[in-house]
């Protein structure tokens, strides 16, 4: 279930991340942390951001964006320069890319099987959540 998120959980994690996340990406999960979508044909669940702010935040988000892109390396064809920021339950991932010291504002598709990467939208704003 999907619940708000502050600014101080979110500063929180991008300083483990190392680098700021897209402007659209965050300020749609401070008001949604999670959430859903139906894209390209598969449900998509979105991994919440770190929240230990309380309990009950905590043990909702063990599931968040950092834990889940380090699950990810488990795959060999991961891409390293990556943050996985959704899943279909199928394996293939919805991320961010790393590039120049900065997250590029496009959200991609990655396919686990191949290990190829599609552009699935130019930013977050693009995805419409459920």
């Amino acid at each position: 279930m999907p619940f708000n998120l502050s600014e101080e959980q979110l500063a929180h994690a991008e300083k483990e991340i190392g680098l700021k996340l897209p402007h659209e990406y965050r300020e749609a999960m401070k008001l949604d942390n999670g959430g859903e979508a139906f894209i390209e044909e598969d449900d998509w669940k979105f991994y919440p951001i770190k929240d230990a702010s309380d309990r009950k935040r905590l043990s909702r988000t063990c599931n968040h964006i950092i834990s889940e892109t380090k699950s990810c390396g488990g795959f060999g064809n991961f891409p390293e320069n990556t943050l996985a920021i959704a899943s279909n339950g199928l394996g293939d991932q919805m991320v961010f890319i790393k590039e120049s010291g900065r997250f590029l504002d496009e959200i991609f598709l990655w396919l686990h099987e191949t290990g190829e990467l599609h552009k699935l939208a130019d930013s977050f704003s693009k995805i419409e959540k459920l």
